[in-house]
């Protein structure tokens, strides 16, 4: 009888594929996925998607409801709120992840060291991320933005720098448990540098959190920047950008609602999808749910 042994590629396909058929299992999971894939398809076909371009003017149109040519309403300025809405994705996306990314990656990198070296250098710096973390992270965002600019290259940064104590401190816990494991005491006795176990032994270990917590913390940073925009701190008219799109509409929101309703709907299902799709992604990598599904 012939044994057939699977190779590791394929081993980590069929890994893959039946992490993905457990996560789609759930139906706020899947929706989720649905309604942010739909925004990404948004994002990237804007000009063939969107009906009307997004900085066209039309006086005759000013404030007008929704009707059969425009779908979710008119501005102030006549331009269509859809077409508007359609490329906001263009902006309130990929800036939601620039943040992330960049908070993620320095935030990791110092959750990391802290983890590993430990002794004086952990305490101080933990002491120092005690402290970042008692102001509220919009408001220490505000701050970095006051003394950059604004813009949204500055709302990244500030955002980011935001965001980097809650991520160093997640990460250092978790590496914290990681370096206990036996296979980086062996390293270590092997003569690999702290350098090499760090990053080719702890963090893999730890990856799983990462991606948790980067997804969990998807829908804050987009929220982050939105809010930044809609106080004039980020993106500046006539950028079609969600935040800014519900800064321009509240003055007329009492007799032309639809200019805040579109804008702050497509945030809020946005925001909701990415934690529906993080907080599944939890359940699934977490090795401790595995005895319950």
């Amino acid at each position: 009888m012939t044994t057939l042994a699977l190779s590791p590629a394929r081993l980590r396909s069929a890994s893959f594929l039946s992490g993905l058929r457990e996560f789609l299992k759930h139906p706020g999971a899947l929706a989720g996925t649905i309604v942010l894939a739909a925004f990404v398809v948004c994002a990237i076909f804007a000009p063939w998607l969107a009906p009307f371009d997004p900085s066209e003017t039309d006086i005759g149109m000013r404030l007008g409801p929704p009707d059969a040519i425009t779908w979710f309403g008119a501005d102030i300025h006549g331009r269509d709120i859809f077409s508007r809405v359609i490329w906001g994705a263009r902006y309130s996306l990929p800036v939601g992840f620039a943040t992330l990314v960049v908070g993620l990656i320095i935030g990791g990198t110092f959750g990391v060291m802290l983890g590993y070296i430990g002794g004086r250098f952990d305490a101080i710096a933990s002491r120092i991320i005690d402290v970042l973390l008692g102001f509220p992270s919009i408001v220490l965002a505000i701050m970095v933005v006051a003394v950059l600019g604004v813009g949204l290259v500055n709302v990244v940064v500030a955002v980011a720098i935001a965001e980097i104590p809650r991520f160093a401190r997640v990460i250092r816990g978790a590496v914290l448990v990681a370096k206990q494991n036996l296979y980086v005491e062996a390293a270590l006795a092997m003569g690999a540098s702290s350098t090499r176990v760090m990053f080719l032994h702890i963090l893999p270990a730890i990856m799983p959190t990462v991606i948790v917590l980067g997804t969990l913390n998807l829908g804050n940073a987009i929220l982050s920047t939105a809010t930044l925009s809609f106080l004039g701190l980020g993106a500046q008219p006539p950028a079609p950008e969600w935040g800014a799109m519900l800064n321009s509409g509240r003055e007329y929101m009492r007799y032309a609602p639809w200019t805040m309703m579109a804008p702050g709907l497509a945030l809020f299902l946005a925001v909701i999808a990415v934690n529906l799709i993080g907080d599944r992604l939890s359940e699934v990598i977490d090795p401790r749910n595995a005895r319950r599904r």
